[in-house]
């Protein structure tokens, strides 16, 4: 069976979370891969990242800029369904998580649980992402070719933790998988030629990883987290469910 994006020669791709260490590397990826894609590339920031802008700039407006936050329904509804008024969207990718920040840490025990804190990891990594695709429905649904993909991680395995802890980070890494997962099932009687991929990128040297990967190895950059990823996505072929796939292209027990 051929995949669904490898000959497509002006695919229409959305990349959320553009700024980020691995998205700002898929991003490059991508527009290497397809030099005459259309390329909606969202972050919460962009004027505060000049490798973005830049990048922008050299496109010469193939590459278009908007800001938006996981955390603002309405925006994100407003933002989707602007996109998806504009035709097909042939690889809607989500480069986005939190896992720590100001006044965020990840959990060593329950008795660290902090009830705000859980509910804005769940905005950010599992229903920010399910929102906007809500908004793109409309873009996703036909005959023409369509992979939605997302960053999970490992740690989101229900069936792979044993170590416990991270509760807020977890759950929303498996809530982001069962919900891209339902996201699968309706997608493909919507459009027979769709994909849905959950991708675990590996430990990678980004701002997200890098108080918590010291000892592990080996750890990637992020331009090659994302070639690996990328040609998951490029290879990926219609599918009756979602896949949960490591950076290696070994499955990922859910």
């Amino acid at each position: 069976m051929a995949s669904l994006l490898r000959e497509l020669s002006e695919p229409r791709i959305v990349i959320a979370g553009a700024s980020g260490g691995i998205g700002f590397a898929m991003l490059s990826a991508l527009a290497e891969r397809f030099p005459r894609a259309r390329i909606e590339a969202l972050a919460r920031r962009p004027e505060q990242r000049p490798k973005l802008l830049a990048l922008a700039e050299q496109g010469g407006g193939a590459i278009r800029l908007h800001r938006f936050d996981l955390g603002d329904e309405a925006g994100l509804l407003e933002l989707g369904a602007r996109l998806s008024a504009e035709g097909p969207i042939h690889l809607l990718l989500f480069a986005t998580g939190i896992l720590h920040g100001e006044g965020l840490q990840p959990e060593k025990s329950l008795a660290q649980l902090d009830a705000q804190a859980v509910r804005k990891v769940f905005a950010v990594n599992a229903l920010g992402p399910l929102l906007l695709t809500k908004a793109m429905l409309p873009a996703l649904r036909g005959t023409h070719p369509v992979v939605v993909a997302a960053l999970s991680a490992r740690v989101g395995s229900i069936g792979d933790n044993r170590l416990g802890g991270w509760y807020a980070y977890r759950a929303s890494k498996a809530a982001l998988n069962q919900l891209f997962r339902t996201v699968a099932v309706e997608l493909r009687r919507l459009n027979p030629k769709s994909a849905v991929l959950l991708l675990h990128p590996g430990t990678v040297d980004t701002l997200l990883s890098a108080p918590f990967s010291g000892g592990m190895q080996p750890r990637l950059t992020p331009e090659a987290a994302a070639s690996r990823l990328l040609a998951l996505i490029v290879d990926a072929q219609p599918s009756e469910g979602a896949r949960f796939l490591a950076y290696d292209g070994n499955e990922v027990p859910w």
